[in-house]
């Protein structure tokens, strides 16, 4: 166990499994007191169990985020149980099927329900945490993505929408001291993504990598726990790539 979060409360949401877990449990093994929501109630249970294995603290919470009611009831709990909020993870969202592949023809249903889930409900979790995590000051870091340089499905436009709300976010929030960032991943090895992403674009997308090496959810939670630390008390409203240097973002974009 570590100690650079020891005592310090962080809410990930999207925990259930994948990067969120992983993030939760990197948070975890430094000392952190988690607040894990999701929709998946088992998945929350099962990285609880985790968390205990680690001798860390947590609480469970089953929340839509694409409603806004459920996400000011989710926060009010959050409220109740903590004071204080030092670091946010907004990393919930969709990412595979229809998003992925998708742009023509979807309709006005789902690029609104799209766009709720990966770029509005980051602000509104932010805006009803707004309080608590203007104690620490805390930190929030938005989970982008390397489609959003290049958005040509409704994946792609979610995160590069996710992008300019983090600006806003940052310049908002920052009045207060609490500082936002981004981190923007290549397409990174876990179940979900070998499932969901076809092997010959696996091949595409890892052969234009600088470094030609596969990256994982440690390498994303590992920058996370940085940018979330006090060494990082100078960095925000930024856009950090985790992407073996990636051309798709092209020269410093």
């Amino acid at each position: 166990m570590g100690e650079r979060f020891r005592d310090r409360v962080v809410l990930v949401t999207g925990s259930a499994g994948g990067l969120g877990r992983a993030f939760a449990l990197g948070f975890g093994r430094e000392g952190a007191r988690l607040v894990l929501a999701d929709l998946d109630v088992t998945g929350l249970e099962e990285t609880a169990a985790m968390l205990r294995d680690l001798g860390a603290r947590s609480s469970i919470h089953q929340v839509d985020l694409a409603s806004e009611s459920d996400i000011h009831a989710f926060a009010a709990d959050v409220r109740n149980l903590n004071p204080q909020v030092d670091v946010l993870i907004n990393n919930a969202g969709l990412a595979y099927g229809e998003i992925s592949t998708g742009f023509d023809g979807l309709g006005q249903a789902k690029w609104l329900r799209f766009l709720a889930i990966n770029m509005i409900a980051p602000l509104l979790v932010a805006e009803a945490l707004r309080d608590q995590l203007a104690v620490a000051p805390g930190t929030i870091i938005n989970i982008s993505s390397m489609a959003s340089y290049m958005p040509a499905t409704a994946y792609g436009i979610t995160k590069s929408s996710l992008n300019a709300m983090s600006f806003g976010m940052a310049h908002s929030f920052g009045k207060q001291g609490i500082r936002v960032n981004s981190i923007a991943p290549v397409l990174m090895e876990t179940p979900a993504s070998k499932k969901g992403v076809a092997p010959e674009n696996w091949a595409r997308l890892q052969s234009m990598q600088l470094l030609k090496q596969p990256g994982g959810p440690d390498d994303i939670v590992k920058l996370g726990l940085f940018l979330a630390s006090d060494e990082a008390r100078f960095i925000t409203n930024d856009i950090v790539h985790c992407d073996a240097g990636h051309p798709l973002r092209g020269y410093r974009a």
